[in-house]
């Protein structure tokens, strides 16, 4: 733990939703002592410096307990531009680094954000299972069709949802006609997208699996797959976006008649996600992988 009184902090860099290093999506992760006050100026300097989609500042809420024994953090994220409400990945990272690194000893973290309480919990399979919000998401009309145009880069789309959450994504599904090789090259232009006046925070472009050309390395087929797009929020391309899934999980429930998906974010890295939808949560396996260990100076 730092001194309160010194000028740095633990400082990690871990990939989430992978088991092995240099996949996944990175995020660093900042441990902040009890009682030890970092302003948001600061940890927004933090995630610029570390210039990654997130960077995660998990702090000690309860006198007494230390990252090795304690069960409640408080936990914040920020990406190189702006503090989020949500973000799944970062949330993984750092229960890996306290569960792998600081070798904490309960079964569940209980971290307090923006977005409730989410939990994170230890499995045998060198695995941790999220617990986030589920996101409902509503059709709309008109108001996106530039953005959309601008994202499917003329793929036939089937239709255009709008997120009910603090995030408000837009989500985009495709029609079940584009082949995975079409979806993968979808190139989008930030300052195109950046041109145009929104409310929205990001972009999640969907479509259903396929056991044609839809498929993991041992021939299991994702139910769906996706791609997530942020340049408002600083992130060009996201590669992989556990907070995505609090409304595909949703999605895709009433149109593929299950609870239980196998899914793959297509980015340059990629990722492959165990999603549940239970009980108005949806539950993320995945595995994490810490890579760098060392200290941020002040």
């Amino acid at each position: 733990m730092a001194d309160l009184h010194s000028k740095k902090l633990p400082l990690y860099i871990a990939d989430a939703f992978t088991k092995h290093p240099f996949a996944g999506n990175s995020a660093a992760v900042c441990l902040l002592p009890y009682n030890y006050d970092l302003e948001n100026d600061k940890k927004q300097k933090v995630a610029a410096e570390m210039n990654l989609s997130e960077t995660a500042f998990v702090k000690i809420i309860n006198e007494g307990d230390t990252f090795q024994t304690g069960k409640q953090f408080a936990l914040e994220w920020f990406t190189p531009v702006q503090q989020v409400p949500l973000c799944g990945h970062a949330t993984l990272a750092s229960a890996a680094v306290l569960f792998k690194d600081r070798k904490n000893t309960s079964e569940v973290l209980e971290f307090e954000t923006l977005s409730g309480t989410l939990k994170a919990r230890k499995l045998p399979n060198n695995t941790i299972q999220l617990d986030l919000p589920a996101y409902e998401s509503h059709p709309v009309k008109g108001k996106y069709d530039k953005i959309v145009k601008i994202i499917s880069n003329n793929l036939p789309v089937e239709s255009v949802m709008l997120e009910n959450s603090l995030n408000r994504n837009l989500l985009i599904r495709l029609c079940d006609s584009v082949t995975r090789k079409e979806f993968e090259s979808i190139q989008t232009n930030d300052a195109e997208l950046l041109s145009e006046p929104t409310d929205i925070c990001g972009i999640i472009v969907t479509m259903k699996g396929s056991v044609k050309d839809c498929v993991d390395e041992e021939g299991n087929a994702y139910d769906f797959i996706s791609r997530y797009f942020a340049p408002w929020f600083g992130i060009s391309e996201d590669p992989v976006t556990g907070s995505a899934h609090s409304s595909l999980a949703p999605f895709w429930a009433p149109v593929l008649g299950k609870t239980t998906f196998y899914a793959r974010q297509c980015s340059r890295r990629g990722g492959e996600l165990h999603v549940e939808l239970v009980e108005g949560r949806v539950l993320l396996i995945g595995g994490a992988v810490v890579v760098v260990k060392g200290e941020i100076h002040f």
